[in-house]
């Protein structure tokens, strides 16, 4: 029986505006249909898949999923399927930069899942041969190329990028006009960007890269005070802290951090679920 694994790769310089990493995870499954929630966070994820395959539900349909797909910002739990062994490679993305790299359209996106009609399908063929030959690194280097290739023939938007990294380095704490000074722009101006760019506004994803701190705190640091979290991340008090919690994740800080000690004992800190590590 082969055992879980997760490894992150780090992208060439040239990507870093669009690309956080590239990352790969096999996990195994019983031969059942198992059940995986996923929470957000503050990327979106271009999703390659090998073996049994996975699906979706949303609304109590379960949709199989092609490989690639594109798993957009999300605002609430999403639930997947998959048995046997699933492999993965992830394109993990700043939400903000992905449509435009791939030159699709933000508002095509349905329940956080966008289907692929793009070039990129062509790569599924030769990475599945890689990946059964347990060439991971070559995977990731095939992938890699593509999107440099990609890149170059696009022209990013420095002023995205600009309020990107403000947004990244204040783990979505700072004020959207504190934003817009970061990219020499006002408010009104980003706020338009960031809906064409990504379909989302800058209070939306900041709301999330403020939640993925806390949820990734707790996590890691399952006894931490909520109460110094709430006053540490910006929030008004405790009890916002815990509203935003519950309508990211569908559960409170405190219920979280006890399914996180749980958790960890069962996984051995190999907490990784599709588009999060």
């Amino acid at each position: 029986m082969f055992s879980n694994i997760h490894q992150e790769f780090e992208v060439p310089e040239e990507l870093k505006d669009t690309i956080k990493c590239f990352w790969y995870n096999r996990r195994n499954y019983k031969e059942e249909l198992s059940e995986l929630t996923v929470l957000p966070d503050g990327y979106a994820e271009i999703i390659f898949h090998f073996g049994s395959g996975c699906s979706i539900s949303h609304q109590g349909i379960v949709q199989a999923l092609p490989s690639p797909f594109i798993m957009g910002l999300l605002n609430q739990p999403a639930v997947f399927h998959a048995q046997n062994q699933l492999e993965i490679i992830g394109i993990r993305c700043f939400p903000w930069a992905v449509f435009d790299l791939l030159g699709l359209s933000s508002e095509k996106t349905k329940n956080g899942v966008h289907i692929l009609e793009h070039p990129l399908a062509e790569l599924q063929s030769g990475l599945t041969d890689l990946i059964i030959q347990g060439k991971i690194q070559e995977a990731i280097f095939q992938v890699e190329q593509y999107f440099l290739k990609l890149h170059s023939h696009i022209t990013t938007d420095s002023l995205l990028a600009k309020a990107g990294a403000a947004m990244r380095k204040n783990k979505g704490t700072i004020p959207v006009h504190q934003v817009a000074d970061s990219a020499h722009t006002t408010v009104r101006t980003l706020e338009r960007k960031f809906k064409q760019s990504s379909g989302h506004t800058v209070k939306d994803i900041s709301g999330i890269m403020r939640f993925e701190q806390i949820r990734n705190r707790l996590w890691n640091t399952p006894e931490a005070s909520i109460a110094e979290l709430a006053q540490e991340f910006g929030y008004t008090d405790q009890s916002h802290l815990s509203r935003e919690f519950k309508r990211y994740s569908g559960t409170t800080p405190a219920v979280f951090a006890r399914e996180a000690k749980k958790r960890k004992r069962a996984l051995s800190n190999d907490f990784v679920a599709f588009v999060q590590a």
